[in-house]
């Protein structure tokens, strides 16, 4: 067979198969594992905290060349130049590039905006001591930017701001990460981004903007804006919320705020804007509260997806006031590690006769959600698809089998680190969900009748 079949139809067999079997492939053949290579599309390596870019690195990247998405992540902050100069010399085809084992210089960046053209989406490490944004316009076609500043500014450091060249930068995804106060080369990207086309914003352990009013000049005019996401970024959070909320975007559907907000900044926010937002996400454990959820209720009455995680200061009025609001048009609930779910007893189903619209429910880490709640609660989601329980410890087979009663549409559900949890629930589910296609469970708690019956129903199984 391996004589028989020629280069090309082996390839296009390989795209067919499914992941795992990839492995298998490459040890057939030295020419299987060279055809295997070469026609892979997309690579995510993860390296080790050892690892120091060793040649055999260079030299497995300078097989693929007809990468077109390459993810690159490691542990260690080590200077990747060399990594970087092989990428822009073997993958020409490159349209994404993630590389997270920084910093990197000018130099290789720019002979990469020579070799992959056509390169759309890039994220980066840059050093602070060297911050430098010039190199931008020469990746004509960069679309989505990522940008992570790291390491102390030496004396001198904020000349940029001082500079006068522009461009105009056609990004519709940015995201920055470590910024402080006196990042003044993000000046820079403040002046030529095209207003009109970024759509989403992603702030990340920032304590700073660079210069206000370079970047103020910014938000103004942020008229598209449609995604905009703040984790751990408590200094800067209220000035932008409010200066959004003047701004009037009405276009913003998307908000996201982890590990650090601001109690006045998003009430304000909430109650001012003009957009009609359909997806928030909170991860607030002291900044969000029964205040904020009634404001929810009241302003996004269209609201499709809520994800509550570690919020400790609502209450169940609060939830339940929420819930009432938007009965008519939630369709995915997120109440990872609330405190609320574990004081208020029958919250949960209280909700859930309000919300029978739910498609996506996640009520991971609850540890004292107990069976008799969970199966009152379930029987109000008929047109439940996707059920996370992760980390539920009190949780047993019990609510496995009233799940399956009930939710004859589950397509994907996730009851990894549970230990009430047997073999034997997990295999009921698997056998009597006829329309489960992706499971999340240890591998010990999989039978064989469970294995074989995923097999056969091409159930996908993660740990």
């Amino acid at each position: 067979m391996d004589i028989i079949l020629c280069d090309e139809l082996l390839q296009e067999i390989f795209h067919r198969l499914p992941s795992p079997s990839a492995s298998a492939v490459s040890l057939v053949s030295k020419r299987w594992l060279h055809l295997l290579r070469s026609s892979l599309s997309s690579l995510s390596l993860r390296l080790s905290p050892n690892h120091h870019h060793h040649p055999s690195l260079s030299t497995f990247i300078s097989h693929h060349t007809f990468l077109t998405s390459l993810s690159i992540t490691s542990s260690t902050t080590t200077n990747s130049d060399h990594l970087l100069f092989t990428i822009a010399t073997t993958c020409r085809n490159l349209i994404l590039l993630h590389l997270s084992t920084g910093p990197v210089s000018i130099s290789p960046l720019l002979s990469l905006s020579t070799s992959c053209p056509q390169l759309s989406s890039l994220s980066i490490i840059l050093s602070r001591h060297n911050l430098n944004l010039h190199f931008l316009p020469y990746f004509l076609f960069l679309k989505a930017l990522a940008l992570t500043v790291t390491g102390n500014a030496s004396p001198g450091f904020n000349s940029d701001q001082f500079t006068t060249t522009s461009a105009q930068l056609q990004l519709q995804s940015l995201s920055v990460s470590g910024i402080q106060h006196g990042d003044y080369a993000l000046n820079y990207l403040w002046r030529n981004c095209s207003y009109e086309t970024v759509t989403k914003l992603v702030f990340e352990n920032c304590d700073g903007v660079g210069d206000n009013y370079s970047f103020n000049c910014l938000i103004k005019g942020l008229n598209n804006l449609q995604e905009l996401e703040f984790r751990t970024c408590r200094s800067i959070i209220g000035s932008i919320l409010r200066k959004l909320a003047e701004n009037r975007c009405e276009k913003l559907f998307s908000l996201l705020i982890h590990d650090g907000g601001n109690k006045d900044g998003l009430l304000h926010f909430i109650r001012e804007t003009n957009c009609n937002l359909q997806k928030l996400d909170f991860r607030l454990p002291l900044d969000l509260g029964d205040t904020h959820l009634f404001e929810i209720g009241v302003k996004f009455n269209r609201l499709r997806v809520l994800k509550l995680q570690s919020c400790c200061m609502v209450t169940n009025e609060g939830l339940k006031t929420l819930g009432l609001a938007l009965s008519d048009s939630l369709e995915e609930l997120s109440l990872t590690n609330c405190d609320v779910v574990k004081r208020q007893n029958g919250l949960l189903v209280e909700l859930a006769q309000s919300l029978r619209k739910l498609k996506i429910l996640d009520l991971s880490y609850n540890r004292m959600l107990l069976d008799k709640e969970f199966v009152s609660m379930i029987s109000s989601y008929t047109d439940l698809r996707k059920l996370k329980l992760r980390g539920c410890s009190k949780l047993t087979d019990v609510s496995l089998i009233s799940l399956c009663k009930n939710c004859k549409h589950l397509e994907s559900v996730d009851v990894a680190y549970c230990p009430g949890i047997q073999v034997e629930g997990v295999e009921f589910i698997i056998l009597n969900s006829p329309e489960l296609r992706n499971v999340q469970v240890e591998d010990r708690k999989l039978s064989e009748v469970a294995r074989r019956w995923m097999t056969n129903k091409f159930i996908e199984v993660h740990p």
